[in-house]
């Protein structure tokens, strides 16, 4: 319990970090971003309009700064994380729109590209030196492209030309969004490609990283013993497996941040209706709220997985727990 607690104590912490972070951005910038954004809109600014957009910043940028943090910190805890200037809606309410998009492709893919990787891995490692190893060329290749000419690649292939997968979107526009089964099936189906770029671009770390520690962990005493005592293939194949993934998930906390940083790149090239195109779209129009809302909103998202894989190594390694009881 020491433990989850001081773990939970060092992302408060980074939390805080990055909120003030995103406080600061706006105002260290040259120019005043209130009057930037008033300049932007179409019609005349009402005063409630010009209200909404100072409470963005936490009120006006005369006021003194601390004043301005306490505000901004009040309306971030309701909720309120202002008014996106080009779209017209609050902030909070387009990325409730967004994020469950971008969280479900990364999410999915991030998963299935560790589980994939890692069981590869974990038998490259238990036959190295056979056939197999021709995997991690093959692999390491697709790492090496980046994120979205892979993405472009295999749009053109596989959905202009061959018509395999759907080409663009999230969805069909025979269906709409809900709870049905003909709507998840649709999304599913359009996330397949996407999903295949990311796997495909990020699954080679796992696999090298999962089959070297799997090499180094067989030729341990406790795996040499098993063997010799005829215990089951699969049973040794598994305490071997066991504690060579744990470095792996210590590395997943590192490559969540890598990972989004590319599956936003991803939905732009397949235009995914996720946090990608809003954030281009955002800073080519200097939307500040909006900007402020993902940099928010994707950095707690990677916080959270980091404390989720934490929490895993922690009931996967004994160690910890005998470390945090000592």
């Amino acid at each position: 319990m020491r433990l989850i607690l001081h773990r939970l104590g060092l992302y408060a912490i980074t939390a805080w970090v990055a909120i003030t972070v995103n406080f600061l951005l706006p105002r260290l910038m040259p120019g005043n971003p209130i009057q930037t954004m008033i300049g932007k809109l179409q019609s005349n600014v009402t005063p409630a309009e010009v209200r909404s957009i100072q409470l963005s910043f936490g009120g006006s940028l005369h006021s003194g700064l601390v004043h301005q943090y306490v505000t901004y910190l009040d309306q971030m805890v309701h909720g309120n994380l202002g008014v996106s200037i080009t779209l017209s809606s609050p902030v909070s309410t387009i990325l409730r729109g967004a994020v469950p998009w971008t969280v479900g492709l990364i999410g999915i893919s991030t998963v299935l590209s560790f589980f994939i990787g890692t069981i590869a891995g974990a038998l490259l490692g238990w036959t190295r030196g056979s056939r197999l190893d021709a995997l991690i060329p093959t692999a390491t290749f697709f790492q090496a492209v980046p994120y979205f000419f892979l993405g472009t690649v295999m749009l053109m292939i596989f959905g202009s030309e061959l018509h395999w997968f759907p080409q663009l979107g999230a969805y069909s526009l025979n269906v709409s969004p809900s709870w049905t089964w003909a709507f998840v099936a649709s999304a599913l189906r359009y996330g397949e490609l996407p999903m295949i770029s990311i796997v495909l671009s990020s699954i080679a770390g796992w696999i090298l990283g999962m089959r070297n520690m799997m090499i180094t962990m067989v030729a341990e005493d406790f795996v040499l013993m098993s063997v010799a005592m005829g215990l089951p293939r699969r049973r040794v194949i598994w305490t071997a497996a066991r504690n060579a993934i744990l470095p792996s998930i210590a590395n997943l906390s590192l490559a969540i941040g890598l990972v989004v940083s590319g599956a936003l790149l991803v939905e732009l090239v397949f235009n995914y209706p996720g946090v990608g195109d809003l954030l281009l779209n955002a800073v080519e129009n200097e939307d500040y709220p909006l900007i402020q809302g993902i940099f928010l909103v994707i950095t707690l998202a990677v916080l959270a997985a980091n404390f989720i894989a934490d929490m895993v190594y922690f009931a996967l390694d004994p160690r910890t727990r005998t470390e945090a009881q000592s």
